[in-house]
């Protein structure tokens, strides 16, 4: 992360009140549009350098390694656990990355690294911090943040943080969630957000007034100092959320609890759903609703599927729209980006996915400066785009989004111009078949695409070629 670049062209685009770089897809690829992109050719098999095997097709000339895969060591102590997921670059030493990275795993399986320092000595979720270089060799590996739970996504903070965020409502004060785990073992409330900084352990403080919900990723806006959060719950409506910190964080070098927690509704259109099939061009002015009660407190101990509505219940009884499954978000030349992932229309020989949303996913630019709501793209099926999950930008200012579909994932590009174009396939491993891209993050420069595979057997990858020869 560059903070001057980050913040300054954030400043000019909101003083001169301009669109992002991102102006003109809504026109040229909502709907289907499907044009054949900038990309890099056809996808072939690889071979990794770390061990030979193919895991991954991509273009010819790019290469790869993968490096830390569940089960291994690290090298401060403990095993890296499995479910990689969400994670940032940050410009390390000599030209190293310095990547924090989560392991969205669930249930009171005992935390990995050191319990006497885990928010809940039974949770087996967290993060982990790498120093590593341009092709993917670890310097030093370790636990950053352990004993939370279902760490999805988050984001990166300019101030030298990442916040990873718990996707499950999961504690003691609620009933079992849909995996069986005994949530009685449990001995802390999860569904926070935490502050992870890239130089040392967290401090396991949870940002409660931030919400306690399904939380899947934040992004940073340094022109207003909001977090703008997204809500992944599958079975139910999700709601996209802001929370104003008591204290910008870039004057207080950190987040602050405190703060106020508000609800994305559309003016004039009450309780909007968003969850469906847009019209080519969507556009909405926005309102923000107060949540009254961010981190309720539960008596009787009410079901997951309670427990996990409470909050965005507060939003949509005062009128805020539904999404489908929001997931990865990220902030872009005053815009944040985010995915719904089963969002749209169920395209025609398409089976409609589980759970809430029937459609193969869309892409939403909400814009701070004007306070309008895009859509950018909307999946015209599976196989042009399936269920995409998380997403990051390129220095041209393309979307990478990670796939998360039933068959073949992928690694797509959009461009500005709504262009979109297939850059990696994975290769399926037996018995793994939920694997799935997740994670993505340019590395110092731009030379190395870093990216996760999530799956009970994870890894991460340090991607490399000619990206100058497509649209990345």
């Amino acid at each position: 992360m560059d903070r001057r670049s980050f913040i300054t062209g954030a400043g000019a685009l909101a003083a001169a009140g301009v669109a992002g770089p991102f102006a003109g897809v809504a026109q040229a690829g909502v709907n289907g549009g499907l044009r054949p992109g900038p990309g890099y050719g056809p996808l072939l098999p690889v071979p990794d350098e770390r061990d030979g095997v193919v895991r991954l097709h991509l273009p010819q000339g790019f290469r790869y390694r993968s490096f830390n895969p569940a089960g291994e060591a690290f090298t401060e102590g403990s095993t890296t656990p499995g479910r990689h997921d969400g994670m940032a670059a940050f410009h390390g030493r000599r030209g190293h990355a310095i990547l924090v990275r989560n392991h969205e795993v669930n249930g009171p399986v005992g935390a990995f690294g050191d319990p006497a320092k885990a928010y809940d000595p039974a949770a087996g979720g967290g993060t982990a911090t790498l120093e590593v270089t341009r092709y993917g060799e670890v310097v030093r590996s370790g636990p950053s943040l352990n004993g939370t739970m279902m760490n999805c996504s988050g984001g990166p903070m300019p101030w030298g943080a990442w916040v990873t965020c718990e996707e499950t409502v999961n504690g003691p004060d609620v009933g079992n969630d849909f995996s069986g785990g005994d949530n009685s073992k449990l001995t802390q409330k999860h569904g926070y957000i935490f502050e992870v900084p890239t130089d040392r352990r967290a401090s396991a403080q949870p940002i409660r007034s931030a919400g306690r919900f399904a939380h899947e990723s934040v992004a940073f806006d340094p022109s207003s100092g909001a977090l703008f959060l997204s809500e992944d719950n599958f079975a139910f409506p999700s709601g996209f959320y802001r929370y104003l910190p008591p204290r910008h964080p870039m004057a207080a070098r950190r987040l602050l609890d405190g703060g106020r927690l508000q609800m994305l509704a559309v003016k004039g259109e009450p309780n909007k759903d968003l969850s469906v099939g847009q019209q080519p061009g969507a556009s909405y002015k926005v309102t923000w609703v107060d949540i009254d009660d961010p981190d309720p407190t539960f008596t009787g101990t009410p079901s997951n599927d309670t427990a996990i509505q409470a909050v965005g219940l507060q939003g949509r009884a005062k009128g805020a729209a539904g999404f489908s499954r929001l997931e990865g978000a990220i902030f872009h030349h005053g815009t944040i980006y985010f995915v719904s992932t089963q969002g749209g229309a169920t395209a025609p020989g398409d089976t409609p996915p589980s759970g809430f949303g029937k459609g193969r996913g869309q892409v939403w630019a909400y814009e701070t400066w004007s306070n309008t709501l895009k859509l950018v793209y909307e999946s015209p099926g599976s196989t042009v785009l399936d269920l995409p999950d998380n997403v990051t930008t390129s220095n041209r200012g393309t979307l990478v989004l990670c796939e998360d579909g039933g068959g073949d994932n992928y690694l797509r590009g959009l461009t500005r111009q709504g262009e979109i174009f297939d850059f990696s396939r994975l290769v399926a491993v037996s018995g793994d078949s939920g694997a799935e891209f997740a994670g993505s993050s340019f590395g110092p420069g731009g030379h190395t695409l870093y990216v996760n595979v999530q799956s009970s057997q994870g890894r991460s990858f340090a991607i490399w070629g000619p990206w100058h020869r497509g649209g990345f």
